[in-house]
């Protein structure tokens, strides 16, 4: 597929001045499941549409520790990349591809241009912020009210949600990596909830019942 098809698929509010502006200027880019699309510390050169696949964005903290923030998935943008090549920043997070995926590159010449210029750009823009900052709301609720068995339960819930499917093929390491705890927690707590009757640990992958 072109850049044109794949912003006629998945951007159909965009006004057609925009979508042939965007289609003249943006590359498509391939990324292996498991391939960084960004690091903490990046320059970035371009605004990311993901048009195919999805992407895990992390937050990198001290001692190399990570934590979750949230998935993008075909139709979404990243407003971290759009802040950050708007405002000429370095990247303050991390992204990576958890399947096989495509984007579409803007280069952030034209940034200020579709933002003063199409109202279609300005408001998916808008709306772009507005949703991740709800969901980081969310993110930052758990972590402050709630205890790690709440937001374990919170996690394979939205985990469940933006997959589609009840069988998350995930480790208990890398729970306990997205939600910065210790993988001996995060054991004993997933052993609970299967007694439970909330998810059946198998050998590869957890089913999620509730």
């Amino acid at each position: 597929m072109t850049p044109n098809d794949f912003l006629q698929t998945l951007f159909p509010n965009f006004e057609p001045e925009l979508k042939k502006v965007l289609a003249e200027n943006a590359v498509i880019k391939k990324f292996n499941a498991g391939d960084m699309l960004m690091q903490t510390g990046q320059n970035m050169r371009s605004t990311v549409l993901i048009v195919e696949g999805m992407v895990k964005l992390y937050r990198e903290g001290e001692e190399g520790k990570e934590f979750f923030m949230y998935y993008l998935q075909p139709g979404n943008a990243c407003a971290l990349s759009m802040i950050c090549a708007t405002k000429q920043e370095t990247s303050q997070v991390m992204a990576m591809a958890v399947d096989d995926t495509k984007v579409l590159m803007i280069p952030i010449a034209l940034m200020d241009t579709l933002m003063k210029e199409y109202k279609t750009w300005y408001y998916f823009v808008m709306e772009t912020y507005r949703m991740r900052f709800e969901e980081l709301l969310v993110v930052i609720d758990h972590i402050a009210f709630k205890g790690m068995d709440e937001r374990l339960e919170f996690y394979l819930d939205k985990q469940y949600r933006d997959l589609g499917t009840r069988e998350l093929v995930i480790t208990h390491n890398e729970i306990a990596t997205d939600l910065n705890s210790s993988r001996e927690v995060i054991s004993r707590l997933l052993k609970k909830m299967e007694q439970r009757g909330e998810v059946v640990l198998h050998r590869n992958f957890i089913e999620y019942l509730k």
